[in-house]
């Protein structure tokens, strides 16, 4: 028989130990999301070389747009693939399949020669990547006690941060591009310890056993879920839009402001970012209790909003302000990504929890992937990074709005307050 995770009896050794193995693996995996969605971008300009020949600087930009693009593309597949997964199969095996797949084709591309390969690779290493982060935020908001959810939950979303920073270190410390994506082994032996590590979540079997007849995908767009649905897809996925523009389009607007080169500037705003990022997401939790779910996204959508001005309208050459208006922005984007994972999965009932919160997850991701092609399109025409950036960071206040307009949602047996 499964051994399930018990929230009722939490206060005993044996499960205590199995929670805290479950955030260590949650929390490896999706730093190694981060590592792997950050590592093509360093490694980038000697993949191409090696592999496409000398490129004129118009073309690494277009390929770059293209691999960044072609990885979120596959994160968005793969956050809906693995939501319905793990309501039909279960939170455990999704969960680790996610991880294992991440790693396989992060390892394989390590072994490529055409380019094509890689980009295949990217994509499927994204699917992996997609379904990893929407099911270990599902499982741990159904099997971690109320009482320090969110902060666990808010601690788990520096994971992906932290991933980002460890590949700076990655490329810092391994020149060879195919070395470095050999990293790509160590979620494959973390998902293979984990089937022996780690629990099934005891609500889903529960809620599994008692509607076995009724878990079909297709009930998640039932018009009683729809509008929580559509909410939760706009909160998330505009400041998903916003944050990964920003992020990967940062290091050449900073070199806009430059006449020489700023490889020293780029470098430190990336740092300031990272930091940022994983300070916010670190506070997240005590954010939350402190002001509550509802108010804590307003604040985000407020300040990012405000701060996404500042930055691009009002600074048309460089200075030292850019790295505390750059941390500033990170700050809250962490303590976002850390209330969201929160928020996002108690909207919805537990039989549909991990479809719902994947679509919540990955429809506004899909979108991502244009943004990241569109600012660089939009450069040209709009007159600059600082015009086509400030552009799409209007959308943090169509989140706002939707926040606004949000007063409380009932979802089964969950209840998100203001």
């Amino acid at each position: 028989m499964e051994t399930v995770f018990n929230t009722e009896n939490i206060t005993t050794k044996t499960t205590s130990v199995k929670l805290a193995m479950l955030f260590v693996l949650c929390f490896v995996g999706n730093m190694f999301a981060g590592v792997v969605s950050t590592l093509m971008s360093v490694y980038l300009p000697v993949v191409v070389k090696e592999l496409q020949g000398s490129q004129t600087a118009s073309r690494l930009d277009n390929m770059s747009a293209y691999i960044n693009s072609v990885f979120i593309f596959g994160w968005t597949a793969g956050g809906l693939l693995w939501g319905v997964i793990g309501d039909l199969a279960g939170r455990k095996v999704s969960l680790l399949l996610s991880i294992a797949c991440l790693g396989l084709f992060t390892l394989l591309i390590s072994m490529s020669d055409q380019w094509w390969e890689i980009m295949t690779c990217r994509f499927l290493s994204g699917v992996g990547a997609g379904g990893l982060l929407v099911i270990s935020f599902t499982l741990i908001s159904e099997v971690w006690p109320e009482k320090t959810r969110a902060v666990y939950t808010g601690i788990l979303s520096i994971s992906i941060p932290v991933g980002i920073f460890s590949a700076g270190a990655i490329n810092y410390l391994v020149s060879s591009w195919r070395q470095g994506f050999m990293v790509g082994i160590i979620p494959i032996v973390v998902a293979a310890i984990g089937y022996w590590m780690i629990n099934e979540s005891g609500l889903w079997l529960k809620d599994h056993e008692a509607h076995v007849r009724d878990h079909s995908p297709g009930i998640v767009f039932h018009r009683s879920n729809l509008k929580t649905l559509l909410i939760g897809s706009v909160v998330f996925g505009t400041m998903l839009i916003g944050l990964w523009a920003i992020f990967l389009w940062l290091p050449t607007w900073i070199q806009s402001l430059l006449t020489t080169d700023a490889n020293k500037e780029r470098g430190i705003s990336m740092m300031f970012m990272g930091m940022g990022g994983l300070t916010g997401g670190f506070i997240s939790g005590w954010v939350v209790n402190l002001l509550g779910l509802r108010r804590s996204l307003i604040l985000s959508f407020v300040v990012c909003s405000v701060v996404s001005f500042i930055l691009f309208k009002t600074n048309t050459t460089f200075s030292g302000m850019v790295y505390i208006e750059i941390a500033f922005l990170a700050l809250f984007f962490g303590i976002s990504q850390g209330v969201l994972s929160l928020y996002i999965p108690l909207l919805f009932p537990t039989s549909i929890r991990a479809t719902a919160t994947g679509l919540c997850f990955n429809i506004g991701r899909f979108f991502t992937g244009l943004a990241v092609l569109g600012v660089g399109a939009l450069e040209t025409t709009l007159g600059g990074y600082s015009n086509a950036l400030f552009i799409f960071s209007l959308v943090f206040v169509i989140g706002l709005i939707a926040m606004l307009v949000i007063k409380d949602i009932q979802a089964g047996t969950q209840s998100v307050k203001p």
